[in-house]
């Protein structure tokens, strides 16, 4: 049996729904992200491990979609419950994080603030998936890739951190 089997999909417009409402308010830091040519992020020095700027897109929209599944898994569990509503405020804190990183890091041209942020942010997707492991196992495993990303992605915001702070 597999990990999706056991449940059913009794209200599917509510598993897109949360699907679609993590794509698209995860990328409203897409607003203030601007790393074209002449922009503040390409005048940055970044190290030889920074990935290419295309990579970025596709990686998040995966991972909003793996989020939005996790959150629907978890909130199909019964958001009566005191574990599953505990675990969804923990999602939207951090979600909350996620945002904020791309206008503190882009928007306010900060990586001290974005990766204070990030730092945060990491620590609560982790609350999260240990909050939604005790609701749904898979749930959890779903944002495995999620804390991964985040993890070289503040080692990232920190070297460049680093290579920057006397500019």
């Amino acid at each position: 049996m597999g990990a999706f089997d056991s449940m059913k999909v009794q209200n599917p417009v509510a598993l897109v729904a949360a699907v679609v409402s993590c794509i698209v308010l995860g990328s409203l830091g897409g607003i203030v992200t601007i790393t074209g040519p002449g922009s503040w992020y390409a005048l940055l020095a970044k190290p030889a491990f920074s990935p290419p700027g295309w990579l970025f897109a596709p990686v998040w929209t995966l991972l909003f979609i793996l989020m939005g599944i996790s959150l629907w898994m978890v909130w199909n569990k019964g958001a009566g419950r005191r574990n599953v509503r505990i675990a969804l405020g923990i999602f939207a804190v951090q979600f909350a994080f996620n945002i904020a990183w791309s206008f503190l890091f882009f928007g306010m041209q900060s990586p001290f603030l974005g990766l204070v942020d990030i730092l945060i942010l990491w620590v609560l997707i982790l609350a999260t998936i240990v909050c939604f492991y005790r609701v749904q196992r898979t749930a959890a495993y779903l944002l495995i890739p999620y804390i991964l990303w985040v993890s070289f992605a503040s080692f990232l915001n920190y070297t460049i951190y680093v290579m920057n702070k006397a500019k």
